[in-house]
């Protein structure tokens, strides 16, 4: 049997509630009691949704990315300022409050959650990994990457020091990180002149 359809002003009220919770008070103390509090609804309401707060969580995340307008990659035909831009707009993506804590709770939730793992590769890495993966494959087609590069190793030479510095928080991002991480990869794809 599959789930009632959602009422959208309380499908709304309870995202909008599980990223309230997590930047007001952590992913540790949320909890699906709390949700149902903050959204005015019943436990049973998000129950019949939803089987975890992680997967309430994950499509909280998922809707506050499509509706800050998701994932567009710039593609004029100059890759370097292309690469620029994208890093510089992961950069701030990743600093922004509004995503870092939910982020942060569906990383720590997925060490421990292989179910919610796959889910979150399936539903919000693999479709940017090849998004990345296809705009790269169009400047490789331009003669704008060297034939011999491996595009999947290129993509995550991309988003792999955004990441590991976020994750690790090994120190904060300076403003001109998107650009000086993005000339590095084009030096490293680019032809050689």
């Amino acid at each position: 049997m599959s789930p009632r359809p959602r009422n959208q002003q309380s499908q709304a009220a309870i995202l909008a509630a599980v990223l309230q919770l997590v930047e007001d008070d952590g992913y540790e103390r949320l909890t699906i009691e709390g949700i149902a509090a903050r959204a005015g609804v019943g436990k049973t309401t998000i129950y019949r949704w939803w089987p975890s707060k992680d997967a309430v969580l994950l499509d909280a995340y998922l809707d506050l990315q499509e509706r800050s307008g998701g994932t567009e990659l710039p593609d004029t035909g100059d890759l370097r300022a292309d690469l620029r831009l994208l890093l510089t707009r992961a950069i701030a993506g990743m600093t922004d409050p509004r995503f870092d804590a939910p982020y942060r709770a569906l990383t720590a939730a997925m060490q421990h959650d292989p179910a919610l793992a796959g889910e979150v590769s399936d539903r919000l890495l693999r479709p940017l990994l090849a998004l990345t993966r296809s705009r790269l494959a169009r400047s490789q087609a331009r003669g704008e990457i060297r034939a011999d590069v491996d595009l999947d190793l290129a993509v995550e030479l991309l988003y792999g020091p955004v990441l590991h510095r976020w994750l690790l928080r090994t120190r904060p991002f300076a403003e001109d990180d998107g650009s000086r991480l993005a000339d590095l990869v084009h030096r490293a794809v680019a032809p050689t002149s």
